[in-house]
């Protein structure tokens, strides 16, 4: 029986990291295959008693892992949909998971302005149109591919955050390839940047690098 105690304004908030997510499969060692291909980290392979199993994996740069096995979930395999794993560029991120074999679609983003989120199912098959975001606006841009099983993922391109989702004093990147990312998104801002100063050099570049990457990535407007 659970039971909720009443809330103060004094009570402190505790931190809930989200960091496992269970999917459903058939058969474990077929999956653990499909997901070493794609090239997740193996962060363990556990066996019971009772006929228990458990694998988990970790995609590269996410602070949350996957696991699946035997006896782990009753959920029906490959009833796991709109897992959604969060890329800087949607494209480099479809072409490398193409040269691991993994069968996904073409990149697409949704018909009209739909705020995302509230219309899911479009994602799976309806109102997608070809090709990334035409202003490739940040949360816009989508690719899915499948498990063995039918577990569904996207891939989704977010390059800056709505406001409020990230603390704009915590900036911070889990792998090269996304600093990478923002730092070249920081040269073309400042290329234009530099063009409506003049075309003068700008000695003050890495402080407008630091500030761009910091007010994109927690969604705060930025400086003109």
């Amino acid at each position: 029986m659970s039971t909720t105690a009443p809330r103060t304004i004094d009570t402190p908030a505790v931190d809930l990291k989200l960091e496992v997510v269970v999917i459903p499969v058939s058969d474990v060692d077929r999956a653990k295959q499909f997901y070493e291909r794609l090239g997740w980290r193996l962060d363990a392979d556990f066996a019971g008693p009772d006929d228990y199993r458990v694998v988990q994996f970790t995609p590269p740069g996410s602070n949350a892992s996957v696991i699946f096995g035997k006896n782990v979930t009753p959920a029906a395999p490959g009833s796991a949909h709109g897992l959604y794993l969060i890329v800087s560029d949607i494209e480099a991120a479809r072409t490398a998971l193409l040269g691991r074999g993994v069968a996904i679609s073409e990149v697409f983003h949704p018909d009209g302005n739909v705020h995302v989120g509230t219309d899911e199912p479009y994602l799976f098959g309806r109102n997608r149109l070809r090709g990334p975001h035409p202003e490739r606006g940040s949360y816009r841009s989508y690719a899915s591919f499948s498990d063995p099983d039918g577990n569904g993922w996207l891939l989704q391109e977010v390059t800056a955050r709505l406001p409020g989702r990230i603390d704009g004093n915590a900036t911070a990147f889990t792998s090269q390839a996304a600093l990478a990312a923002a730092l070249r998104r920081a040269a073309a801002a400042h290329g234009e940047h530099e063009k409506r100063i003049g075309g003068q050099y700008d000695v003050n570049w890495p402080d407008w690098y630091a500030d761009y990457i910091m007010r994109e990535q927690s969604g705060q407007q930025q400086a003109a």
